[in-house]
């Protein structure tokens, strides 16, 4: 199986005249205004210097049924930007980007064995990890999901 990006898979799918629009509970959903993305559509939500991290429904969607996770072991430190992880579908495999640094404080292993919760519930049960932040200004430079519906509608 080739090793892409979810960007590239979401790149590939856009561009193939492709339209997914973010599932209704995600837009109406209490923790949206906190949440912020990525251009690589990984999403983090902070509450007390801890940072919940997954990919928006749109990258679940493109990837399709994800059958396999790998996540960062508690711990790591990570830098914004570095992969720190992978997720496999029946149709793609790609890398998980982080969206801030930091050190892991835990996983979500429900995935390891249920790896489809990223597909039923990518905002609220299937989260990837949390991060304690080492640099709380790096979500200045991250998306909110004004921004980041605009940017899904240019690309």
């Amino acid at each position: 199986m080739v090793m892409c990006t979810i960007l590239q898979v979401t790149s590939r799918l856009a561009r193939g005249g492709l339209s997914v629009q973010c599932c209704q509970r995600a837009l109406y959903s209490t923790q949206n205004k906190t949440r912020l993305y990525t251009k690589k559509h990984e999403w983090v939500s902070v509450s007390d210097n801890i940072g919940t991290v997954g990919i928006s429904n749109y990258a679940q969607d493109a990837l399709g049924e994800v059958v396999y996770v790998q996540l960062p072991e508690v711990g790591q430190e990570i830098a914004a930007g570095d992969e720190c992880g992978a997720l496999e579908s029946v149709k793609a495999a790609g890398e998980v980007y982080s969206p801030v640094s930091g050190t892991i404080t835990e996983k979500n292993t429900t995935l390891e064995s249920k790896p489809a919760l990223i597909n039923k519930s990518c905002y609220e049960d299937g989260w990837l990890f949390r991060v304690k932040l080492s640099n709380m200004d790096e979500v200045k430079q991250l998306m909110d999901q004004t921004a980041y519906d605009k940017y899904l509608e240019e690309h």
